[in-house]
């Protein structure tokens, strides 16, 4: 399947979340135009430090559209398929278009027991990790999520290095997903406090 890419360090898009987007350069503006003719489908896709594509990314679908006074868009992408790369194309517009294949993922049953209590300890190590980071968030705002959304929303919003979200975003299931979640999270907050008493 051919689309084009949006090539974005540090954000990553997850089937059934949205992604909203402020395009403003060129060859992106270009690039939902010619979205917007062609099913309106984008690809997100995270880059290495010298330019070079990851693997997977997720292909999204725009859902809602604005073009603000000064030329910029405003768009929505909802997340449909994680896709792998097959290779780049070359082609005749300023942004990058590749070939790929969509992979399904298992769908785990969210209301287990077991997604209960890794939707708890994910919730107990995030808010440890908020608060380690300094960050000013509620968190009875995600309370209500169903694991899925949950461990998505956390690795969609949260700084976590590029190569984390790379690999939550390559993961098998949402169990997968969401074991390995909490051990960037104990990690990252293992490293704050390293650090903090080094310093």
């Amino acid at each position: 399947m051919e689309f084009p890419i949006f090539p974005l360090s540090g954000a990553v898009l997850f089937p059934k979340t949205t992604l909203p987007l402020n395009i403003f350069e060129k060859r992106y503006l270009d690039m939902v135009d010619y979205a917007l003719a062609n099913k309106r489908l984008i690809g997100m896709i995270q880059t290495k430090e010298n330019n070079e594509l990851y693997g997977f990314g997720c292909l999204g679908k725009i859902t809602s559209f604005n073009e603000t006074e000064d030329g910029r868009y405003l768009i929505s992408l909802e997340g449909l398929n994680i896709f792998e790369i097959k290779k780049e194309l070359k082609n005749k517009h300023l942004f990058r278009m590749i070939d790929a294949n969509l992979i399904s993922k298992k769908n785990d049953n969210e209301q287990t027991f077991e997604g209960g209590l890794l939707k708890k300890k994910i919730l107990e190590q995030y808010k440890k990790f908020i608060l380690k980071n300094n960050i000013n968030f509620d968190l009875k705002e995600i309370q209500n999520l169903e694991l899925d959304q949950l461990v998505k929303f956390i690795v969609m919003v949260s700084p976590l290095a590029n190569s984390e979200k790379q690999m939550c975003l390559e993961t098998k299931s949402i169990n997968e997903l969401s074991e390995k979640l909490l051990s960037i999270l104990e990690i990252n907050i293992s490293d704050l406090v390293k650090n903090k008493s080094i310093n």
